[in-house]
């Protein structure tokens, strides 16, 4: 699902971005200025709720998404708000899209994993996985600044009070977090959890309210020791500090992780996820279990047990992960916005 949103930060205008699961408000708290709108065709209710406890401005659009109409109704809320800046992320934000938005005199960042687009009209390309090179963006404006790598991944707030925190790495880990994506349609979920079966483990199983198996997969976990459904969870920070090892989708929650250095078993859910697992595992952050569909219980079981009984390798992948992401990128993305002159 990919979501527009608009935020209205920055010291001398503001900001406009796109994209729920994106926490563009890191970019207000990092300094940037201003406050934040998020401006979506689509929602997930718990999020919505999450935005407005937060105080956060939400607008909803009934556009296709990157469409003419999108790019027309995203400047004019621009202008309404007074923003100078919009930032779009979701692969629907193509050339006309942008151009749309330079025309209308608005500085763009986009967020782009891949290189979806033939060319690229915005002031900043951030892309913040390890895979990130120059080339993907060769089609660009001469003015177009790229923002790659891990130095760029812009973490959640309440993750960053846990910057430099002390990870205990037992002799032999029993605590397991499971995180496999909020609505997860194929239930991998299920999967993992029968994988649980027959290892001496304390697991904490999050998924999201959106799941359809949610009440199947409270019937699976039942019948395992020391174990819990969480639905929704609003404490993730916690619950990674908690545990000893991840079992975890490749997607964004990897620079959570890593970030807290608790070492992962990561499986691919999607074409986007597979670099990102692949680069993990190179760099020794995690495990790359490979595709979720493809990978047997069996496998996911002895890799898992492998790691449990392993506490110099979660040692080094804790580590690793740490020194990827050191919760500064916010920042480093709201100093870029600042350079750029209106």
């Amino acid at each position: 699902m990919r979501e527009r949103a608009p935020a209205n930060t920055d010291d001398s205008g503001r900001c406009f971005s796109a994209n729920w699961h994106r926490p563009f408000d890191a970019l207000h708290r990092a300094g940037a200025g201003g406050g934040v709108w998020f401006v979506c065709c689509e929602i997930p209710l718990a999020l919505e709720n999450r935005l407005r406890a937060e105080r956060f401005g939400l607008r909803k659009l009934q556009v296709e998404r990157g469409s003419k109409e999108d790019a027309v109704r995203a400047v004019a809320m621009a202008q309404e708000l007074g923003a100078m800046w919009v930032v779009a992320d979701g692969y629907c934000f193509c050339v006309d899209y942008q151009l749309s938005i330079k025309e209308a005199g608005l500085r763009l960042l986009v967020i782009d994993d891949y290189g979806h687009t033939d060319h690229y009209h915005a002031d900043l390309v951030l892309n913040q996985n390890l895979s990130a090179r120059a080339e993907l963006y060769a089609g660009r404006d001469a003015y177009t600044r790229l923002l790659l790598g891990t130095r760029y991944v812009m973490l959640r707030e309440e993750f960053l009070e846990y910057r430099g925190g002390r990870r205990d790495i037992p002799l032999v880990a029993r605590k397991v977090l499971m995180t496999l994506g909020g609505s997860d349609p194929d239930n991998v979920t299920g999967k993992v959890v029968e994988a649980l079966r027959g290892l001496n483990v304390e697991a904490r199983i999050v998924v999201g309210g959106t799941n359809p198996h949610i009440e199947r997969l409270r019937a699976g976990i039942g019948n395992l020791k020391n174990s819990e459904l969480i639905v929704d969870a609003t404490n993730m920070p916690e619950l990674m500090v908690w545990a000893d090892i991840a079992v975890a989708a490749g997607g964004s929650t990897c620079w959570e992780l890593a970030f807290v250095g608790l070492p992962s078993l990561v499986l691919v859910l999607g074409e986007d996820q597979s670099k990102i697992a692949t680069a993990l595992q190179k760099h020794g952050v995690a495990e790359n279990l490979g595709w979720a569909y493809q990978v047997s219980e069996e496998r996911i079981q002895q890799t898992l047990e492998g790691l449990l009984t392993d506490a110099n390798r979660r040692r080094e992948m804790s580590a690793s992960g740490r020194r990827m992401v050191d919760g500064a990128g916010a920042q480093r993305v709201a100093e870029a916005l600042r350079e750029i002159e209106p």
